[in-house]
This record gives C-alpha cells, structure tokens and sequence, in this order.
C-alpha cells in the first residue's frame, strides 16, 4: 500500500559542505518524489520505500544545522491537499506523458 509523505528540509548552506548536503538531500528526494516548492518534495511511497527515503536523507543532513520534517498525510492524501496560484505539480494518479 503506498502513502504521501511530504518531505521539508532546510540546510545549512553557508558552507561547501552544506551547499553538498543540499544537493545530495533534494537529489535523494527526487528519487522518491517530485518537487513541489524548492525544499517541499511529494513521495508517494510503500513503507519499505519510505524507511529508505528517510535512512538516506538522515545520513546526508547534519543534525546540528540542519533541519529535516516529515508530514505522513497517508494513502487517502489527495483529499488533504489544496493548491493555489502556479501549480506545476502532476497528479502521482494522472499519466505522465515525456
């Protein structure tokens, strides 16, 4: 059974360090997910998936200058979002054409 979770981060980017850590955090989201605003990521995901998803995101953040929150809205999420303004979200139900 897959559920939504939504994924927010906020990294420390004052460093090299953290501007990798940046780069390492959003690309392991994309992974699972589409990017919904620069550092909000929706991941429609099976359990297995989501403990792996969230296994990598905390070995890439640094626990002291980072932040990393994640939102379970469950399987039933499409009644738990509402959208405003530019959307260029695609719906995980709908098909995707390339």
């Amino acid at each position: 059974m897959s559920m939504m979770v939504l994924v927010t981060y906020d990294v420390n980017v004052e460093t090299a360090a953290g501007r990798r850590r940046l780069r390492h955090v959003a690309k392991a989201c994309t992974r699972y997910g589409q990017r919904v605003q620069n550092s909000v990521f929706e991941c429609v995901v099976s359990m297995s998936d989501y403990l792996l998803l969230k296994d990598e995101l905390l070995g890439i953040i640094d626990k002291s200058h980072d932040s990393l929150r994640i939102y379970h809205l469950g399987s039933n999420y499409a009644s738990h979002i509402e959208s405003f303004g530019v959307d260029q979200h695609i719906d995980v139900g709908e098909v995707m054409m390339l």
